[in-house]
């Protein structure tokens, strides 16, 4: 029997399961009324595992939630094609396939044999989580003009799984950045 969490015991980053459905808190907000008698609220902000759609729902402190049977297991980028994309299970080599609703636009991020963290719920694959900082090589940028050098001056590179992202004038083509996957920023040389 799964873990019961109290909706009032529910915090950031926490995952849990309403209606057999995974889904992973954003943010919580907890309203205790001022008059004798009231119900104390939580109002969670959450996002849905299957379909990643971001929703506010309110429960009362006593709902309770079952803990999902969710599991992160490492895995590496094969490749993709028009069915999905594939990766292969770094522990059983097993090779697993998300559809690109579930991928998202993570393709942007991922090169072949990049290891990421795979979700699971019962067993079945969901979606995936990207590292912070993912390191690709600059294909393409204009050179930066001598002397063009006053503030913080960038210029457009694109990288080699198509992304295309603000760098400082002294990147040149060839090289590795890291790039900030949340943002889409430049973090700096690899």
């Amino acid at each position: 029997m799964a873990a019961l969490i109290e909706a009032i015991g529910v915090k950031r980053k926490m995952y849990f399961e309403f209606e057999n459905t995974p889904y992973y808190c954003l943010d919580v907000e907890v309203s205790t009324p001022t008059a004798r008698g009231g119900q104390t609220l939580v109002r969670l902000k959450m996002r849905n595992l299957l379909t990643r759609a971001v929703f506010d729902k309110t429960f009362k402190a006593s709902d309770r939630f079952k803990e999902p049977d969710l599991e992160m297991v490492e895995s590496s980028y094969l490749y993709s094609d028009g069915d999905g994309s594939y990766f292969l299970d770094q522990e059983t080599f097993e090779t697993l396939t998300l559809s690109e609703a579930m991928v998202g636009d993570a393709l942007d991020f991922l090169v072949e044999g990049a290891i990421i963290q795979l979700h699971k719920f019962n067993g079945n694959p969901i979606g995936l989580q990207l590292p912070a900082q993912v390191e690709l090589e600059v294909t393409y940028t204009e050179p930066g003009a001598r002397g063009d050098t006053s503030g913080n001056v960038t210029k457009l590179a694109r990288l080699e799984t198509g992304l295309e992202i603000k760098a400082p004038l002294y990147i040149q083509e060839g090289e590795k950045v890291r790039v900030y996957t949340e943002t889409r920023d430049f973090a700096g040389r690899a």
